[in-house]
Parts: structure tokens; sequence; C-alpha cells
């Protein structure tokens, strides 16, 4: 079983050009969700929306072609892929010659679908689409919906995760409200370089304290977790301390080697969010 300490993460790494689909570094959801108390049976659904600006390959006759890639992993996998083995699996395509677009789509949909999936059958298919250049000038920029929290003058003394902040009023009607802010940092797991995102979360129920709420979001900026970890924790912690009803938690992290990475939990089944890059991604 791999673990994050046996990856190239904070460590020199050469920068393979040609195909290499034994770069990709998975890693298990388990042990994580475990900290925070998730079981077998996770009480989420969801997917972790990758956006790779940096896809690169030769044509035929030697000519790059450039495009970005969407690649929509379920939250069911067993595995993740670590972000440094994605960039440099991405990477080895740079001087790869390939027939065409739909042959670099297969080859990344066989082989991450084969490391989130391996050592399991596979199950919730993962999805992928490919901007080529004349569909560039079409991509949005657009932050997230909601209220901001940011606007909320509040003292900060907590810099590691405090869920004892969250608090909600369940002896009051309840709302249905969608909170956003822009001042989630964490750090990585490994390396403790910085990660930086924005964070939605929507829910109806008790009304939570928005205060304590922005408390708690700050209380992760010293906080070593990778993304999609972060936002599960912080699923988990709304849903055992404020007992909403509903709940959907949304992050965009800016992006780090030319990927970025975007989890959605939530706790009913539905459409995911549309993978569109706020401002600072």
């Amino acid at each position: 079983m791999n673990t994050p300490e046996q990856s190239q993460l904070g460590k020199s790494s050469a920068y393979v050009d040609t195909y290499d689909a034994g770069l990709l570094f998975p890693l298990p959801r388990a042990a994580k969700r475990a900290e925070i108390g998730v079981g077998s049976t996770a009480p989420f659904f969801g997917a972790d929306l990758w956006t790779g600006y940096e896809l690169s390959w030769l044509n035929l006759r030697g000519k790059p072609q450039v495009a970005l890639a969407q690649f929509t992993i379920p939250c069911e996998t067993p595995q993740l892929i670590e972000s440094k083995s994605f960039k440099l699996y991405l990477n080895s395509f740079n001087n790869t010659r390939l027939a065409d677009a739909g042959e670099v789509k297969a080859r990344l949909r066989a082989d991450l679908s084969e490391a989130l999936w391996r050592g399991q059958a596979p199950g919730a298919s993962m999805g992928l689409n490919l901007v080529l250049q004349e569909q560039f000038d079409a991509q949005a920029v657009h932050e997230l919906d909601g209220q901001l929290l940011d606007r909320l003058d509040v003292e900060c003394t907590h810099y590691t995760p405090a869920p004892e902040l969250l608090r909600a009023d369940h002896d009051a009607p309840p709302v249905s409200e969608t909170l956003v802010s822009h001042l989630l940092k964490s750090n990585c797991l490994v390396t403790g370089q910085p990660d930086w995102g924005s964070v939605q979360i929507r829910y109806s129920g008790a009304q939570i304290d928005q205060a304590g709420l922005l408390q708690y979001i700050v209380s992760f900026r010293n906080h070593n977790e990778f993304h999609e970890q972060c936002v599960e924790r912080i699923f988990m912690d709304l849903w055992t301390r404020c007992r909403p009803l509903k709940l959907a938690v949304y992050a965009r992290y800016t992006r780090r080697g030319g990927l970025d990475i975007n989890p959605f939990r939530t706790s009913h089944p539905g459409a995911l969010p549309p993978n569109v890059r706020s401002a600072r991604q």
C-alpha cells in the first residue's frame, strides 16, 4: 500500500517527456477517512474535479498540440492520485506522438481508471473532457455563489482545525443558506507548502453561526492535509456538529504545477457543480 512519504512530493524529480503510465502514484483514501469517523460507507457523495492546464503531445508529424484537461474523479474510488505524480504523468505526454486527441483521451482514461480502482473491480466511471485550442476563448471565470463570510469582522486565534467553533441554533426555524469564504488555506501533507482555496457551504437545517463558521475555516491555516481530505474533514465536522438536514461542501484550490483540485462532497446525490475556474485559479 502506498503512503504519502513514498511519493515524489518534496523530492527532486526527473521530468520524463515520453509516455509513462507508471508515474501515477495512487494513495488509499481509507486511512484519512478513518481519522474523521468515516467507515466503510461514507455519509457523502461527490467527486474531485481536476483541471490540467499543461497538457501537450505531438501529432504524428511531430507538431506539438495543446489542450486543457478536465477530470471528474468520483469520491467512491478507493484511491486518490497524488498531485505531483499526476503532473509528472501528464508531462510524459510532451514528446509522445499520438494520432489525435481521441487517443490522448483513451490513454488518460485507461491509466487513471486503473490507478484509481487499483486492487478493486472498477465502479463509478471517471469523467474526462479535453478543451482544445479553438475552445479556449469560451472558458469562463466565475466566483463561487453565496453570501460572503469574509465580510464579518471576527477575531481569529485558532490555526489548526477547531470543530468546537461550529454551532447551530436548533431552537429556531430551519433555513437554507449558501455561504462562501475565500480565506481557506491549508498545507501539503508532506511538504508543508501552502494550498490556497475558496470554499462554498450549502446547507438546509438549523442555522449555522456564521462567525464561528468563518473562524473554523480560518483554523485550517496551519493544517497539513491533502485538498480532498480537508474538504471531507470540513463536511464531517459540519455534519456531526451542526446536524444539518442537507449539506454540500465545495472547495476550489489554486493550481500548483499546472493542476487545480476542486473537491465536492454532498449528503444527497445530485448534479455536480460546473467545473468553472475562479479568478485566483
